[in-house]
């Protein structure tokens, strides 16, 4: 097992967080973050999504042809995708009606079409597993810490928040806020490696 190459994936929703660093799967990111219940909602759906078709596509990724492996992917995840439509509509209806309509965008959601072309296509299905759980989680953590910064706002009167403009306002500082953090994170790891160390 490649210790080095495990760690990585396993960080690799925090290192390369869908929302605030790859910036992919903006629309559902915007339009779902309003409250935290939403937006906890999409992000485990989305997740699901992400680690079994993540996982199917690990397994088949040697007997799908190359010439329709994209068609392909897009099969796999419209079946994941509707076990979570059918899920939602028979146990959690009231969320449903909230989050429903994004559900279907699922199957092109940036993120989850581009770690089946770049990591689970070319990955055995434990590191397969793996970074859909590490990005599915990154996503969902994005999505909440939006959400809650959101509500607050809207709560103590700032009504634009509530809006995509709001959103898209909240969503730059937040980045900003991460990737300021992220690059403290990233060079104390560099020192560390330096000195024979690290970090994480």
């Amino acid at each position: 097992m490649d210790i080095k190459k495990l760690k990585e994936t396993a960080l690799g929703g925090v290192l390369n967080n869908p929302v605030f660093v790859l910036v992919l799967g903006m629309c559902p990111t915007i339009g779902m973050s309003t409250n935290v219940t939403n937006a906890l909602g999409l992000g485990l759906a989305t997740a699901f999504v992400l680690v079994f078709s993540n996982v199917f596509i690990s397994l088949l990724r040697k007997v799908i042809p190359d010439k329709v492996r994209l068609p392909s992917y897009i099969i796999i995840i419209a079946t994941f995708v509707t076990i979570v439509q059918l899920f939602l509509a028979k146990f959690l209806p009231s969320l449903n009606s909230s989050i429903g309509r994004f559900i279907p965008l699922i199957v092109v959601n940036c993120i989850i079409l581009g770690r089946a072309e770049a990591f689970a296509s070319k990955n055995p299905v434990g590191y397969a597993a793996l970074d859909g759980v590490s990005m599915g989680l990154g996503f969902t953590v994005a999505l909440v810490i939006l959400g809650a910064v959101r509500m607050l706002l809207i709560a103590a009167g700032f009504a634009v928040f509530g809006t995509a403009a709001g959103g898209f306002i909240t969503l730059g500082l937040l980045m900003a806020l991460f990737n300021f953090l992220l690059n403290i994170f990233r060079n104390r790891r560099k020192a560390a490696l330096l000195k024979g160390g690290d970090v994480l």
